[in-house]
């Protein structure tokens, strides 16, 4: 037996998530077995633990798009019991069951073996949404964005794409313009490094002009929506936005006009289904290039019964930083 949250659905449709004791013969098909000891808290999870967005094709179901523990048992020769791991993305948590209970079974491609250095308890503070900011800088470096070229801008900065990747842009040395709606995150943001602070609403105002002055050296947008179009506007010749996240909304009302005058680059960060080279070299930099003293300082504890509430949180934009949830607590 193990424990999870099992979300179900009655006859009439409602759901109901409830921490229960669960048969290890219902768990997936894989060949690795892992004791989960740490998952995370993503907007996708929101929505699987309530209205299901979607997201969730078959109950009863375990959310939890990301989980870091350590293997039990492998039929796969490249993991062997002990083994710590860590896994995001590939639709775990949605079409299967995921890392919101004590055991997890999922094939071995999807797994990551952790990197030296990091806790399986940092790897899920880090989770989807900090892997997800790694791959957006090292798209923009990839290129051409060096820190002496100017301000980097982060939109959604103190969400937990935002706060991990501001962190990491101001450890290489990039001068951060976070934005943020919510003037009580200013002290925490700069504390995660960020120089500068721009309230959303100097951004979220749709203009005429298809160009504005030459500003941002790059932009991790975690916003989407109007707000893309006229960050779009704004950045420098041959200058790149990497596109993580749509809070904002999934509609671009913007023109072509950066693009062909001005040589921008939108480039889109996918992190469900990416290769696993990409995820080896992103979890490696992160290892690397996240101060961890700032990811503690991201972490908001919880454990598998705080979950329905906090799924709700994150889906108003209420939740701040990074949820560490203890599977075990």
């Amino acid at each position: 037996m193990f424990r999870a949250m099992l979300i179900e659905k009655d006859a009439e449709g409602a759901i109901s998530a409830a921490v229960q004791d669960v048969d290890d013969a219902r768990l997936p098909a894989g060949n690795v077995t892992v004791a989960v000891e740490y998952s995370t808290l993503n907007y996708k999870d929101g929505l699987c633990l309530g209205p299901g967005g979607g997201l969730v094709r078959t109950y009863p179901h375990v959310p939890g798009i990301d989980f870091a523990g350590r293997v039990e048992v492998s039929d796969d020769p490249r993991f062997a019991p002990g083994d710590p791991v860590v896994l995001t993305g590939w639709r775990v948590g949605e079409v299967r069951w995921g890392g919101y209970a004590t055991r997890a079974r999922v094939d071995a491609d999807m797994l990551v073996p952790l990197p030296e250095g990091l806790t399986t308890r940092q790897a899920m503070a880090v989770g989807t949404a900090g892997l997800t900011a790694m791959l957006a800088v090292l798209a923009l470096e990839d290129h051409g964005m060096r820190p002496d070229q100017g301000e980097v801008l982060v939109t959604g900065a103190a969400g937990g794409v935002g706060s991990v990747a501001t962190a990491i842009l101001a450890r290489l040395g990039y001068q951060v313009a976070a934005v943020t709606g919510r003037p009580e995150t200013e002290a925490y943001l700069r504390e995660l490094g960020a120089n500068r602070i721009v309230p959303r609403a100097e951004l979220a105002e749709t203009v005429k002009r298809p160009l504005e002055a030459e500003t941002w050296a790059g932009c991790v947008d975690a916003v989407g929506g109007p707000m893309l179009a006229r960050v779009l506007g704004q950045m420098k010749y041959g200058a790149s936005v990497a596109a993580v996240g749509l809070a904002g909304g999934a509609g671009l009302p913007a023109t072509v006009i950066p693009f062909l005058l001005r040589g921008v680059n939108l480039l889109g960060i996918d992190s469900v289904m990416r290769p696993m080279p990409d995820r080896l070299r992103a979890w490696d930099r992160i290892a690397r290039d996240l101060p961890l003293g700032k990811l503690e300082a991201m972490i908001r504890p919880a454990v598998l019964t705080d979950l329905p509430a906090l799924g709700a949180a994150i889906l108003q934009g209420q939740v701040q930083g990074r949820v560490v949830v203890d599977v075990n607590g």
